[in-house]
């Protein structure tokens, strides 16, 4: 037993020696790692003034359906909030973490990129401005493939070519992985956000709002999109009996033009006056129907009409993440001492295996 502690002192003792000898060639080295430090400070200087700042805007907004508000849907509200899970969201496909994934979809973020925004009084796209932010067009002079390409604002996809789709590709899969990132905070709270990272204040402000704008649109559109379909054929039905209606009470009247001082011996002449005359209540009838359910149809759209509130835009100045000089001296330096430490440790245990 005593023979055991011996041979673990002389263990530690040998351990402390060698951290000991460690330290002094280290520190008989401080003038390299002292001047990989000043190089290293430098350099994480020079890389804070060429590093542009990046620029998020931030848009949040409420979503209300009525028509999942009552009902099952309250049922199911009640039950996520004891903590259970009634699987009540498949009732739409826009819900919930469906929504999120809209807004980061190819569709929406390339339609959003041909949305008109002013830049030095001119009217170009968001792609555009994407495209002269990034300086591609300095690349694309000497390339007759994409020198004359163009990215006009509100032009419709099938005008476009095989160049268009393939640029419109490469900018979705850039602002989608580094750029652009959607959340719910809380699945019981119907709040969402929309972020919008860039190098250029503008264009995040510029897209964010109009991927906003474009995802309600569809959305709202999407959901009303079979009652007002109803609608619409009811309000042609109304027009049409309408016309019919119109149409039989100036047969009446001309059929009673021709009857005037008729014998009232000669009926067969007072037929057509009859006819026309259950014509005109057979279409009265018809037509206040229709009215009604017109009117029905109108109530329903305005239910099933979701409402999207914006409760905070992005205003200028945005927030900026920008890197500072502060932090890339000490970084630098950090790094690069740490580096040459690393090295010479690496140096001695070679030379010492070759020995």
């Amino acid at each position: 037993m005593n023979e055991q502690n011996t041979n673990d002192e002389i263990s530690l003792k040998e351990l402390l020696e060698k951290g000991r000898e460690w330290y002094a060639y280290l520190l008989s080295q401080w003038k390299i790692i002292f001047l990989a430090g000043i190089m290293g400070a430098g350099l994480g200087l020079a890389y804070s003034f060429s590093k542009k700042p990046v620029y998020t805007a931030t848009l949040s907004f409420a979503l209300e359906d009525e028509k999942a508000g009552g009902g099952l849907g309250g049922a199911i509200g009640l039950a996520s909030s004891l903590g259970l899970d009634l699987g009540g969201g498949g009732g739409s496909i826009f819900t919930g973490s469906n929504l999120t994934e809209l807004f980061k979809s190819r569709s929406m973020v390339e339609q959003t990129l041909l949305t008109p925004v002013t830049q030095n009084g001119k009217v170009i796209s968001l792609a555009e401005m994407y495209i002269q932010n990034n300086k591609w067009r300095d690349s694309w002079n000497g390339n007759p493939k994409y020198k004359n390409i163009q990215f006009l604002p509100n032009v419709k996809r099938k005008y476009f070519t095989r160049v268009h789709d393939s640029i419109l590709g490469v900018i979705y899969e850039s602002l989608s992985k580094g750029g652009l990132a959607v959340a719910q905070k809380d699945k019981k709270i119907a709040i969402i956000s929309i972020d919008m990272s860039s190098m250029n204040e503008m264009f995040a402000k510029y897209f964010c709002e109009a991927l906003a704008k474009e995802v309600s649109d569809f959305y709202v559109a999407t959901k009303s999109k079979k009652a007002r379909m109803n609608m619409a054929i009811l309000e042609r039905q109304t027009d049409s009996i309408r016309g019919e209606l119109n149409g039989a009470i100036t047969g009446v009247a001309v059929a009673n033009d021709n009857t005037f001082g008729l014998n009232p011996a000669m009926n067969v002449r007072r037929a057509p006056s009859a006819r026309r005359q259950v014509d005109v209540q057979a279409n009265t009838a018809i037509l206040t129907e229709l009215v009604k359910q017109t009117e029905l149809a109108k109530v329903t759209l305005r239910k099933e009409t979701p409402l999207i509130q914006v409760i905070d835009r992005p205003i200028l100045p945005l927030k900026m993440d920008k890197f500072g000089k502060a932090k890339g001296i000490v970084m630098g330096g950090f790094l690069a001492g740490f580096l040459v430490v690393l090295g010479l440790i690496v140096r001695r245990l070679l030379k010492s295996i070759t020995q």
